[in-house]
């Protein structure tokens, strides 16, 4: 695989990464979002409420519906972001998208509960 990695980026304080609220949510489903090139919509439960998280994952994957049911990694804290006429509450948390490669999901190791935090 024709991989060089990036440098790594600027040193921060424990308390900015703190900031930033990870948690582990099941992908409960995953729609189109018609008119949109780019983006589906996930439906993903964080065990006391589900959020709706846009991801630009429709060119990237055959068949995007594949990772329902998978848990996965999201960033939780995000201003809400209205795109496509849709609010996304969220980000997924993926690897690899920004190095040019074909993303994958940052997944626990074993099924853990939903809502639970990284870090």
């Amino acid at each position: 695989m024709g991989f060089t990695v990036a440098p790594v980026k600027a040193q921060i304080d424990l308390s900015d990464l703190e900031k930033i609220d990870i948690r582990v949510g099941t992908i409960v489903s995953v729609d189109d979002i018609e008119g949109s090139d780019k983006l589906m919509k996930l439906t993903v439960a964080f065990g006391d409420h589900q959020r709706t998280i846009l991801a630009g994952m429709k060119q990237e994957r055959a068949n995007p519906k594949e990772i329902e049911g998978k848990q996965a990694l999201f960033v939780v804290n995000l201003t809400p972001r209205k795109m496509m006429g849709q609010t996304s509450e969220g980000m997924l948390f993926d690897i690899g998208y920004a190095d040019g490669l074909t993303p994958v999901l940052a997944v626990p190791e074993q099924q853990i509960a939903d809502g639970a935090r990284a870090g």
